[in-house]
């Protein structure tokens, strides 16, 4: 009996470690299995994560890369390093040039340089880029009239049917379109000018900037806005001196009295049609432009180093309160701005 039992419970423990290894087995396959799959799915994560961050990465690289691309004014860089880059050589002209660079450097605290893309809208860019960007706000005039009005007021209040004639920059005549079109520009001008000059965080202001001035259509509704606002102030002036109501401003005088610009009409043809296009604006546009925006505009003529009118003020006579933006040129055709620090 004793053996018989012995056996029936040997027996037992023998069916019970095989019941458990058998288990065991299963269990362990059903492990490796999951196991796999954990690796198998954790592998295939890893490189999706991977593939996604290169996919993010090459996107924003190709922003990045496309918006400095349609940048029509760069990021600052070094005065002395561009200077260096863009007048290589011993030159009487390359010296002449790193001279002045270094003059703005040492004497002026000028230490960087912004780069303003060279076509013939250059000197309006620069200018109304500096405006929106330190936050300047409408002159005082414009605060007093609708802007928005000033192209119907010209058309059909004073008759200035010629207004037809207007081309818009590289874009030539339009004809009875420019009414409407400049009314789109003007809008614009409003817009961008109203909403930039609102915003007080300088880094923000900055950004909306940067991404005005990468965007060509409205950038070139803003130069044809501020070019119109020019000519509407000259049909004025003009008007004023022929009624003899009342005396007007010394740079109006000089403007009209120039054998291609005697009256509005051969202002706009000889002079703006072509700013923009085939011109840039020349000394007497930029006295009218900073008496109209009411900004000192300080140009350093670097051409002229040495000489009375290496540093000279558009208008010459400015009122204490007007803000001050600064221009570099080379050759009184294209212009950068230069940033100082002290």
């Amino acid at each position: 009996m004793k053996e018989r039992g012995r056996h029936e419970v040997q027996s037992w423990t023998t069916a019970t470690k095989q019941s458990l290894h058998l288990m065991w087995q299963k269990v362990k396959v059903q492990l490796m299995l999951s196991m796999s799959f954990l690796v198998a799915v954790f592998w295939y994560c890893r490189r999706l994560y991977s593939f996604l961050a290169q996919l993010l990465k090459r996107w924003s690289n190709y922003l990045q890369r496309k918006l400095i691309r349609n940048l029509s004014v760069l990021t600052e860089v070094d005065l002395l390093g561009y200077s260096t880059r863009e007048w290589k050589g011993e030159t009487k002209q390359a010296k002449h040039m790193r001279e002045a660079y270094e003059e703005l450097f040492w004497s002026y605290h000028i230490k960087y340089l912004r780069q303003v893309r060279r076509d013939n809208y250059c000197v309006l860019r620069a200018v109304l880029f500096q405006i929106f960007s330190q936050g300047i706000p409408f002159p005082s005039w414009m605060k007093e009239r609708d802007i928005l009005k000033l192209p119907e007021k010209l058309l059909y209040s004073q008759g200035c049917n010629w207004i037809q004639q207007y081309s818009f920059g590289p874009e030539r005549y339009v004809g009875p379109n420019a009414f409407g079109k400049l009314r789109k520009c003007m809008e614009t001008l409003k817009t961008n000018w109203t909403e930039i000059s609102a915003t007080k965080d300088h880094e923000e202001r900055g950004n909306m900037c940067n991404t005005l001035f990468s965007d060509e259509s409205k950038e070139h509704k803003l130069y044809e806005a501020i070019k119109f606002i020019m000519l509407y102030e000259v049909v004025e002036a003009y008007e004023q001196l022929k009624n003899r109501e009342e005396p007007i401003h010394n740079l109006f005088s000089l403007l009209l009295a120039r054998d291609s610009s005697s009256d509005p009409l051969s202002f706009m043809m000889n002079h703006l049609n072509s700013i923009g296009d085939s011109i840039c604006l020349d000394q007497v546009e930029l006295f009218l432009l900073g008496y109209l925006l009411e900004v000192k505009i300080k140009v350093y003529r670097l051409h002229r180093f040495n000489t009375e009118e290496f540093q000279v003020n558009y208008p010459d006579e400015y009122r204490r309160e007007w803000n001050e933006i600064s221009l570099l040129t080379e050759d009184d055709r294209y212009y950068h701005i230069p940033l100082c620090r002290t």
